[in-house]
């Protein structure tokens, strides 16, 4: 039966470390089982796991790749692996992986410390902690973009459910964004991202914007805010506010939309997943007019919206064609996703307010954007201290990932 032997190197980073522990192994005929690396500060440390032919002596393996470690300056620490120990660990690879990302304006200690405090009470054990946001200079500015880890952890949860609740509330507690997924093939293989319109992917609620220009912003205002909140129905809501705008000169609409600013991160985050392949959406309870504004300024596939009514060249306070609620969202979401094809699994949906739950909740990762606190208690996931952009650490991609792809464009 053949010895199993762990290699963990460490040392200054440099060309041909991988080459040259190798090709001293290779002389002892061994089989390599697992080999990983990371280099953090040009300090290299790499872990080889190899299976050692029975009639081979580890002793002879270890001084042959000691020796060749002392030639690069390196160190070697040798720790042979029970085979009992090896099966067991082996038996770990059918155990669900769980990929925790915590971003923060600035990551500090505490903010890691937390939350692996969380995921160990729940019996989650860390296999792997990658930086996905850029490196910074000691004199960086608050300009410098949000910083961004990823872990990934094995095992099953004590309650899944206790898991989300704890780093929704850490996430409160420590201003920070947590986003807590199971690693799985549609994690990797998600193309449709399906946005919310008002103040998700804008900065403003349109009918509130149009309110003002009517002269009833305070009333109108008080009922979005409710609607948003999920103290009222958001049907009735919209209907009541609707009412308000009628006889609103239909040139003011073009008014507003040239005034209307996206949220941070909008337009790097939509320009990024164009170029990833993603198809995008807007599916709003918001009108149609402005949606096609952003389609056209964003790129966007598909835009359902409210149809307003306008006769003579004023509003009438109505909408042409069925309410899009909360609801009717949801089914929107669905209807895209069987036209392309697509489980929900591998959908991704974004939205800030109590209409967009439903949508939040069937689609495979349902991200509340700087939500109302009811919504981000009911959603999967949440970002209120980053840009929309953030959205792209959760699909996985690093800064140097991103600014490539948008460095191989061709204009």
């Amino acid at each position: 039966m053949s010895n199993v032997l762990l290699i963990s190197v460490s040392g200054e980073d440099q060309p041909g470390v991988t080459n040259v522990v190798t090709e001293a192994l290779t002389r002892f005929g061994v089989t390599l089982l697992d080999i990983g690396q990371a280099v953090i500060h040009d300090q290299l440390n790499m872990g080889i796991l190899v299976s050692v032919p029975s009639n081979t002596s580890i002793d002879d393996v270890t001084f042959d790749v000691l020796n060749a470690l002392n030639h690069l300056n390196m160190q070697g620490i040798f720790l042979p692996i029970s085979n009992e120990r090896y099966e067991n660990w082996v038996g770990l690879q059918g155990k669900p992986r769980h990929i925790v990302t915590l971003l923060a304006r600035n990551l500090e200690a505490s903010h890691l410390a937390a939350v692996t405090k969380v995921t160990a009470q729940q019996g989650l054990n860390i296999d792997k902690i990658v930086r996905l946001s850029g490196r910074i200079t000691l004199g960086h500015s608050d300009s410098v973009g949000p910083a961004c880890v990823e872990l990934s952890a094995r095992g099953k949860p004590k309650s899944a459910d206790d898991l989300r609740q704890s780093l929704l509330k850490l996430a409160g507690e420590q201003n920070i964004d947590i986003a807590y997924q199971q690693d799985n093939v549609f994690r990797r293989s998600r193309q449709l991202v399906v946005f919310d319109m008002d103040s998700t992917l804008i900065d403003a609620e349109v009918i509130d914007e149009l309110a003002d220009e009517a002269g009833v912003g305070v009333q109108v205002a008080a009922i979005t805010e409710a609607a948003m909140r999920g103290e009222v129905d958001f049907k009735q809501s919209f209907v009541e506010r609707l009412a308000l705008l009628e006889g609103l000169n239909e040139s003011v609409l073009d008014t507003v939309a040239k005034r209307l600013r996206l949220n941070d991160g909008a337009e790097y985050l939509l320009k990024s997943l164009k170029q990833l392949g993603f198809k995008t959406a807007i599916v709003s309870g918001g009108f149609t007019f402005f949606a096609r504004h952003l389609q056209k300024r964003l790129g966007v596939d598909y835009i359902y919206a409210n149809e307003l009514d306008v006769a003579k060249g004023v509003v009438t306070g109505k909408v042409i064609g069925e309410i899009i609620d909360g609801q009717r969202k949801s089914e929107i979401v669905v209807e895209i996703a069987n036209q392309l094809g697509l489980s929900l699994e591998q959908v991704i949906t974004v939205g800030d307010g109590a209409n967009d739950l439903p949508m939040l909740n069937i689609a495979g990762l349902g991200i509340a954007f700087r939500a109302k606190p009811l919504v981000k208690a009911s959603a999967k996931q949440a970002i209120s201290n980053v840009g929309l952009d953030g959205i792209l650490y959760l699909l996985g991609y690093s800064d140097k990932d991103i600014v490539n792809l948008h460095k191989d464009t061709v204009v």
